[in-house]
């Protein structure tokens, strides 16, 4: 398999077959990010994909859903994910949905007449990094759109029968931000229809602009208690039907729940963890983390 640079997937994605066809990141200015770290972005070509679909249909060919590698494949042309789906569908022929990342841009500059025919083709359940849908820290930390391009291009997915799963960034507007950040974010995602959301706490790695902003004084994180307070705001404001996975080794209270049916029991264990938990235990825990 042509696998280089970093390989990420969301964890309900572990059952996938992945297929890399892009590396890197399009866009890789957001201040928070070093996933891509030192990872230029590349375009597959279209040989390699085809080696790496031969591989997988010797290692797997019963695979029903293919997820494809990189940052955001799903800004590639229309015409390339086009030929990705046609190719997928010759090698592994019992596939019937293919996943992978997107940015809100990516969305943006397909047609409403495009995002319906990938979606005839099988492409679905997009994962997307909104992170938030605070305008101020949308702008801040470099995203590329703002909290009205979430919503307007989240309803051109909706149009196309594309399901997507999306990001929210509990801790990313900063100290003394959390209470905005979580009633805005929540104001923003009511406004569409995710099949999940995906809660990651904001931990910042040294190859991160966010770091060096860190270093400099001009950017002060929030505390860990903060971010839990942040999160509960969140919830309680958010009246949506979705699932909340909070369960990766950024956060600190781990949890999964459906919404609106777990909201309340969610609301008061986090309300519990907040009374007896220790910003010096949490803050060493969150130090600790090296990858996510």
């Amino acid at each position: 398999m042509h696998f280089r640079g970093q390989i990420w997937r969301p964890p309900f994605e572990a059952n996938s077959a992945l297929l890399q066809v892009t590396s890197g990141c399009m866009h890789n200015q957001c201040k928070f990010c070093s996933l891509y770290y030192g990872t230029r972005f590349r375009k597959s070509p279209i040989t390699e994909i085809t080696e790496d679909l031969l591989e997988l249909k010797q290692m797997a060919p019963c695979a029903k859903r293919v997820f494809l590698t990189g940052a955001n494949p799903l800004g590639l042309s229309h015409d390339a994910l086009i030929t990705i789906a046609e190719k997928i569908k010759i090698f592994l022929p019992k596939v019937f949905s293919i996943g992978g990342f997107a940015r809100i841009a990516d969305i943006q500059r397909k047609t409403q007449k495009e995002l319906k025919e990938l979606h005839a083709l099988g492409y679905d359940a997009i994962s997307i990094g909104t992170e938030t849908g605070d305008d101020a820290t949308l702008a801040y930390m470099n995203k590329g759109n703002n909290a009205a391009d979430i919503i307007e291009q989240l309803h051109k997915l909706d149009a196309a029968g594309i399901t997507y799963n999306i990001v929210f960034m509990n801790g990313l507007a900063g100290a003394g931000n959390g209470e905005r950040h979580a009633l805005e974010s929540a104001r923003i995602y009511n406004q569409v229809n995710p099949v999940s959301i995906n809660i990651v706490a904001l931990t910042i790695f040294p190859e991160s602009e966010l770091h060096k902003e860190v270093l400099a004084g001009t950017y002060t994180p929030a505390g860990e208690v903060e971010k839990l307070f942040e999160l509960k705001t969140f919830l309680e404001n958010l009246t949506i039907t979705t699932r909340i996975n909070a369960n990766t080794v950024s956060n600190t209270a781990p949890f999964v729940a459906d919404i609106p049916k777990d909201k309340q029991a969610v609301i008061e264990g986090l309300q519990q963890t907040i009374n007896g938990i220790d910003e010096t235990q949490l803050t060493a825990y969150r130090n600790s983390i090296r990858s996510l």
